[in-house]
């Protein structure tokens, strides 16, 4: 505390009033910055009970967050479409999953939407009327989800329980173990 005084001291009496906020605050943002050093915090992907497979496929998923929305898009180079970005995460791990929703929404087995989703399983959202209108993402546990959502949004984590994904979940697919 000794060490503070001083400080402040030598500020108070070398300075103007306007020099000694600015070094104020930056003392301040340094102090901010340091208290985070050393600490880990756990990844979503990390912290779940997974197969390694799917938290791979989730950490995949989750080096996108940000990635722009591009209809057709299936890289990170060009952009995701939904189906693009659930193909591309599983095909970092080596598994072939379908391009497109409608192939995608009967990918792997079944699972009940509200039953014991698992990490990376596919969620399948009936979004529009007609055939294909489906949108797919990746089910990341504790009730979220990682998806592209539409053109000029980006790569990102929703709720399940947001008024809009649960009224339009359909189907969750499952193709890890």
């Amino acid at each position: 505390m000794n060490y503070f005084i001083g400080i402040y001291e030598f500020f108070s009496t070398r300075i103007g009033a306007g020099i000694r906020l600015c070094c104020a605050l930056l003392c301040i943002l340094v102090l901010c910055g340091l208290h985070g050093c050393g600490a880990q915090r756990a990844s979503p992907v990390q912290s779940t009970r997974a197969p390694v497979a799917a938290k791979k496929v989730l950490e995949s998923a989750y080096s996108q967050i940000g990635a722009r929305y591009k209809s057709g898009g299936d890289s990170p180079g060009k952009g995701f479409d939904c189906s693009g970005f659930v193909q591309w995460a599983y095909k970092q791990q080596g598994i072939a999953v379908p391009r497109v929703t409608t192939d995608q929404a009967r990918a792997g087995r079944l699972v009940a939407p509200r039953e014991g989703l698992q990490p990376a399983d596919i969620l399948v959202f009936k979004s529009r009327r007609g055939p294909r209108g489906l949108h797919t993402g990746l089910y990341a546990g504790d009730g979220q989800f990682i998806h592209s959502p539409r053109t000029g949004e980006r790569v990102r984590t929703e709720s399940l329980e947001a008024a809009y994904w649960k009224k339009t979940l359909i189907g969750a697919r499952r193709l890890i173990k």
